[in-house]
């Protein structure tokens, strides 16, 4: 148990980032969730998780694009826990249209790279003077399948050129901070989608999948267990890794798949 180690995941209330408190929740983290809108739905979500594994779960508001809401956000975790051990940068924007490169206008492509690498830049900085105090710190990002290759994502541009970016940056801070005692490490999820994204493995192995060689749909839990486990204190000498949670799946190539 860490009941001595708090952890901060953006965009935490829903999705992939509702899995990971789960899992941090039965691990006896100090969890704070991090949400952009639905205010309601974060609370609950706290509620819920303190009732059923007994941590403290605290929910926090704040556009994880925008530098000043990443302050404000700052300053309101110090206040409650002064800072945090584990960063989890789950939040990012994601166009599900199909779209060429061309077809996307300047505050779109902005969007899409503030939100999923800006964003990353401006929370750890803020955050990780007191990691460096403590001597020990965990950061995870999250990428896409052979991200650390820069492969072409047709029709994800922008995203992909993003996650990209986010690749060598995360392999970056690794090597800055090893000798603070602080990893930093990416998660690749592959095709998580819908409600399996807040699902469980036990319910993802009794269905089928035949375009996963695995042969089952991918969840939540299978990426969550994975973050978790780079968290541990026991997981100090891995860092700078970047680790498909695929299934076995070429998620890139799917497109071009009947």
């Amino acid at each position: 148990m860490n009941n001595d180690k708090s952890v901060l995941i953006t965009g935490g209330a829903k999705g992939l980032g509702s899995r990971t408190a789960i899992e941090f929740s039965k691990n006896g983290y100090k969890v704070f969730i991090n949400y952009r809108q639905d205010e309601v739905h974060a609370n609950d979500f706290a509620r819920q998780l303190m009732n059923t594994y007994g941590n403290e779960v605290f929910s926090v508001k704040g556009d994880v694009s925008d530098p000043e809401e990443c302050r404000n956000m700052t300053e309101l975790i110090n206040q409650e826990s002064g800072g945090i051990d584990v960063l989890i940068h789950n939040a990012g924007p994601y166009v599900k249209e199909r779209k060429t490169f061309d077809e996307y206008s300047p505050d779109e492509w902005n969007y899409i790279v503030n939100g999923n690498l800006n964003s990353v830049f401006y929370l750890t900085r803020l955050l990780i003077p007191q990691m460096r105090e403590n001597k020990w710190g965990r950061i995870i990002t999250f990428g896409y399948d052979r991200v650390e290759t820069s492969p072409g994502w047709i029709y994800r541009s922008a995203f992909a050129a993003a996650k990209a970016g986010l690749a060598s940056f995360t392999k970056t801070i690794s090597i800055e901070e090893a000798h603070n005692g602080i990893t930093a490490n990416m998660v690749c999820p592959g095709d998580i989608v819908g409600d399996w994204k807040e699902d469980e493995i036990e319910h993802a192995q009794r269905e089928k999948d035949a375009s996963t060689p695995v042969g089952r749909p991918g969840t939540g839990e299978d990426l969550a267990r994975v973050v978790e486990f780079l968290c541990r204190e026991e997981s100090d000498f891995i860092t700078g890794a970047i680790i498909p949670v695929t299934g076995g799946k070429d998620v890139l190539g799917k497109i071009f798949h009947k």
